[in-house]
């Protein structure tokens, strides 16, 4: 490993164990109480000390989460190809895409619970429904952006628009596709969660609620912790996707010299 990435994997573990460090010491010289603010070290027993319950719970939102996430980028992709490839369907859905997006997705949970009662099916909807706006937008972007002359040349040699689509314009629009993963990943999670602290019976959300009830604070930042680990992991997973499917998209990091 070149010393360009052994900075590029050192650096976020540096500056999380300070920022944590820093934390510690704060709580401690102010004596926070910990139902206020509690120790990272607190927080750490109460992982360690409930364990089985915090990974019960969080396979559940870790589920939901990616269930919503494959949705979002089945029908997110098909979106953006339609918008992007056709002027019709951009004049006609891209209001609606706008307009659905600035509902909170708080909102949406109620209305899913009447349909569809408590319990995950509200979960993976709320998850989709945050995650796919960016996905649609971000691929309908790839597509709009190849340039017209190409598309002419293309044309004068005898290709169809399905075959501009298909050889230019999606190839064109993966590394908008896989920049917008890394964005609808974090936007799953933060629907996901959302919806178990209202119509669920188990979930970090959920979970959440029940320690906020009985202002078990160190509990509620485990679950943020939590949260906070499996979207790191989600969108690593996204990044070591993205360099091998599109490595030659992807800037590498130069030193400062």
């Amino acid at each position: 490993m070149d010393r360009q990435r052994l900075v590029y994997f050192v650096a976020p573990v540096v500056v999380t164990v300070v920022a944590v460090a820093l934390w510690e010491l704060f709580c401690v010289a102010l004596a926070i109480e910990p139902f206020l603010l509690p120790r990272p070290s607190l927080v750490g027993q109460t992982l360690v000390g409930s364990f089985q319950p915090i990974m019960w719970n969080a396979s559940f939102t870790l589920a939901t989460t990616l269930i919503g996430f494959a949705l979002a980028v089945a029908v997110g992709m098909a979106l953006g190809v339609l918008i992007g490839a056709s002027v019709l369907a951009y004049a006609g859905l891209y209001p609606l895409l706008v307009a659905f997006n600035s509902v909170p997705k708080v909102a949406l949970v109620p209305v899913l619970v009447i349909w569809f009662g408590t319990g995950a099916v509200p979960a993976v909807l709320t998850a989709f429904s945050a995650a796919f706006l960016p996905i649609a937008v971000n691929v309908a972007t790839g597509l709009i952006t190849v340039e017209p002359e190409l598309k002419d040349v293309l044309r004068a040699l005898g290709a169809s628009n399905l075959q501009i689509i298909r050889k230019i314009g999606i190839p064109r629009s993966l590394p908008f596709f896989f920049a917008s993963l890394k964005i609808a990943i974090a936007f799953a999670f933060v629907g996901a969660v959302v919806s178990e602290t209202v119509a669920a019976d188990r979930g970090i959300g959920y979970m959440m609620i029940a320690a906020s009830s009985r202002f078990d604070v160190p509990l509620v930042f485990a679950g943020l912790v939590v949260v906070a680990t499996m979207g790191v992991v989600m969108y690593a997973v996204c990044v070591v996707i993205e360099q091998r499917y599109i490595g030659w998209a992807v800037r590498g990091l130069n030193p400062v010299t």
